[in-house]
């Protein structure tokens, strides 16, 4: 998996990945115009789609209704260092459900790559690259 961030200017940036292309921007009081979600909302984002994709998966696999499936994450800040705590996945199903499927859709959901990701928190190396100094 891979995505090219490039800068647009100011606090914007335009992320890439296969031909999908999203922007990310800062809202007005920290610097930028407000025109694309934050870094923290893209991953909370990440997190919601991926908890959706795992209850519809889910969902369809039983031959249940898939349509109406909303997910809400919500997360506060902490910190020091500064980082995301408290994270809340909301799966919202709007169907009646057995038990047992209520229990499917919760395994499913709690199969999710981005929050297996944050349950074992994975290595991360930084590389820096820059033209050769004269």
């Amino acid at each position: 998996m891979e995505v090219t961030v490039r800068h647009l200017g100011k606090v914007k940036f335009e992320i890439a990945a296969h031909k999908h292309v999203v922007v990310s921007d800062q809202p007005q009081e920290s610097g930028g115009d407000d025109e694309g979600m934050t870094p923290p909302e893209l991953f909370l984002a990440s997190l919601g789609s991926c908890a959706a994709f795992y209850a519809v998966a889910y969902l369809k696999k039983k031959g249940l209704a898939q349509e109406g499936v909303e997910v809400r994450v919500t997360a506060g800040k902490a910190g020091p260092p500064a980082r995301l705590d408290n994270f809340k996945i909301e799966v919202e199903i709007p169907l009646p459900l057995s038990e047992a499927d209520r229990a499917g859709v919760d395994q499913a959901v709690h199969h999710c790559l981005i929050h297996s990701t944050l349950l074992h928190p994975p290595t991360i190396e930084i590389e820096l690259h820059t033209p050769a100094t004269v």
